[in-house]
């Protein structure tokens, strides 16, 4: 019989005993403190591996992040995309940040438990982080245009990776008036259906674009 979890076994192998029960362990954590801080609308929470692992997972489709590479994770709320990013990318530092404290909190927990060392995770705004990155990552948390002034200054130039330091944004939907709108050159859509088969990705991508 098919587990949840087992749909990450599927598009990503090798992993290593460590990880597989990481991953496993989210299936616990995420039910036990959606219950008390809601972070998850309750109806997804079933769908958990599905709508929130596998999708934030579609970026290692992309990109593969390189030890020792920073990655920013802006609107993370309750650690999507940036926690399972981190399990499979142990070697990469990862800062989720969020507005809402108890998202945080949740993350905070989350990464504990599942003992990544490669995790900070602050409450605060992304305009109000003082640091660079070669990533910034992030879920949907609004329109292209709003998004990319927040973290504009939070990006190094260049970078060793197969893309060039930038933007990995999952949005789903017609995105085409919005990147119109957002004035930001050259920007890549991948097309999550061609990683991941469910229906559930068939209007989703990974959006990338270099620093501006």
């Amino acid at each position: 019989m098919k587990t949840a979890s087992s749909l990450i076994y599927e598009h990503f192998k090798g992993l290593s005993p460590e990880q597989i029960q990481q991953f496993e362990q989210l299936g616990e954590l995420y039910p036990f403190w959606n219950a008390q801080i809601n972070v998850i609308s309750r109806k997804d929470i079933d769908m958990l591996y599905l709508h929130h692992i596998l999708h934030s997972l579609a970026i290692a489709k992309v990109i593969t992040f390189l030890p020792g590479e920073k990655v920013l994770d802006v609107g993370t709320g309750g650690g999507f995309p940036g926690i399972p990013l981190a399990i499979l990318f142990p070697e990469t530092q990862f800062h989720l940040v969020d507005s809402i404290g108890k998202k945080i909190k949740v993350v905070n927990e989350v990464a504990k438990a599942l003992g990544l060392k490669n995790v900070k995770a602050s409450h605060m705004r992304a305009e109000q982080v003082n640091d660079q990155f070669d990533f910034v990552v992030s879920r949907a948390v609004t329109q292209l245009k709003d998004f990319y002034p927040w973290i504009r200054n939070k990006i190094k130039r260049g970078g060793k990776n197969t893309l060039a330091n930038g933007v990995l944004y999952l949005k789903g939907g017609d995105l085409e008036e919005e990147i119109t709108n957002s004035g930001i050159r050259d920007i890549k859509k991948y097309r999550i259906s061609k990683f991941f088969s469910q229906e559930f990705f068939l209007t989703k991508f990974v959006l990338y674009f270099q620093a501006q």
